[in-house]
């Protein structure tokens, strides 16, 4: 028997990656019933964009959520709105899905992992390096001891700065502010680093975080960090995470070191692996990951409609991401403090 299409509403179209949801149009697994969003410029750009009906249009979250009956909501606006989103669709029982990372404060974190398990309704964030085959093999290697104890893990993520790579204005204003977005390229960048280290280890907690942060371009980024650079500290090993708007070039790509080996995610389908001292570094190309795995969306709709079961320390989900804002709030203490910060057990 074929699933039902899932019911999504979009609430908020400032985040850039929101154009995504109305470039599917091959797949059915996704329905699209209503958008949320109180700005009638952005609104008038999507309706002329992709010849959408003004109707489903709304101002008013609680008016749309009331009238659409949407199964989830996909937030595509202010990390710092996350919180309001999930506190307006819980107690309807409606499911949520944010753009990276979960929440600008840990305590919205928190409060967003209490109201999802009060009123049973799942939270999902949504990494790129979520859809990297690359990052999944390393994973399996990691679990099946092929690289041995973790030792050190180095996550670059970054580009060469949201307003050099023309982002849109609406984008651009959240980015650079601190109350929006939380910082700058730590949130918009180390969170990457922060997902994938708490998701290598299953949840495990770093004990300390040190972090520095620096203003490279303050003319353009006046507010904000457009350097960040975290070392995680764990009882056998570390990872530094470098978020920057500073890059020559766009990267995503993460190098895990063991005592028996290791792997490097150059990109999403390529995999560096060295193994032995007395053998070459090793290439392989992979396939991109199948269905639902290579879309957000279609992965939305398999964890709400069943067919996928979330592993409890799932890139996308609470437990892995709820963590990874604790170390993002460390990691901006530590570089206003000048000293490392150490999480309370």
């Amino acid at each position: 028997m074929a699933k039902q299409p899932l019911k999504l509403a979009v609430a908020g179209l400032s985040h850039g990656h929101v154009d995504w949801i109305f470039n599917r149009k091959d797949k059915s697994d996704v329905l699209l019933v209503a958008v949320y969003e109180q700005n009638k410029e952005l609104v008038d750009r999507y309706v002329k964009r992709y010849q959408l009906d003004p109707s489903m249009f709304y101002t008013n979250l609680e008016e749309m959520l009331v009238k659409e009956k949407p199964d989830a909501v996909s937030a595509f606006g202010a990390i710092s709105e996350h919180v309001k989103i999930v506190r307006a669709c819980a107690p309807k029982k409606i499911h949520v899905m944010v753009e990276k990372p979960l929440a600008s404060t840990f305590a919205d974190a928190k409060e967003m992992e209490q109201l999802a398990a009060k009123y049973q309704i799942q939270v999902l964030t949504n990494f790129e390096t979520s859809w990297y085959e690359s990052n999944q093999q390393i994973k399996k290697m990691v679990e099946a001891g092929t690289l041995g104890e973790l030792r050190k893990v180095m996550v670059n993520d970054g580009h060469q700065g949201p307003k050099e790579i023309g982002v849109s204005h609406e984008f651009l204003e959240i980015l650079t502010d601190p109350k929006l977005n939380g910082a700058g390229a730590l949130i918009d960048f180390g969170c990457y680093g922060a997902n994938l280290m708490t998701w290598l280890l299953n949840g495990e907690r770093p004990l300390s975080v040190t972090a520095v942060l620096q203003q490279n371009k303050p003319e353009i980024y006046k507010e904000v960090d457009d350097e960040a650079t975290i070392v995680l500290q764990y009882p056998k090993a570390q990872c530094v995470i470098q978020g920057s708007w500073n890059w020559t070039f766009s990267r995503k790509d993460m190098e895990v070191y063991g005592n028996k080996g290791y792997a490097i995610a150059s990109n999403a389908n390529t995999l560096k692996t060295r193994l032995q001292e007395s053998k070459p570094e090793e290439v392989i190309q992979l396939a991109a990951r199948p269905e639902p795995f290579n879309d957000p969306f279609s992965f939305l709709a398999a964890v709400i409609n069943g067919s996928h079961q979330l592993d409890k320390n799932d890139q996308y989900g609470l437990a892995v991401n709820v963590i990874a804002v604790e170390i993002l709030e460390a990691a901006k203490q530590s570089a206003k403090l000048k000293k490392t910060v150490f999480l309370k057990p």
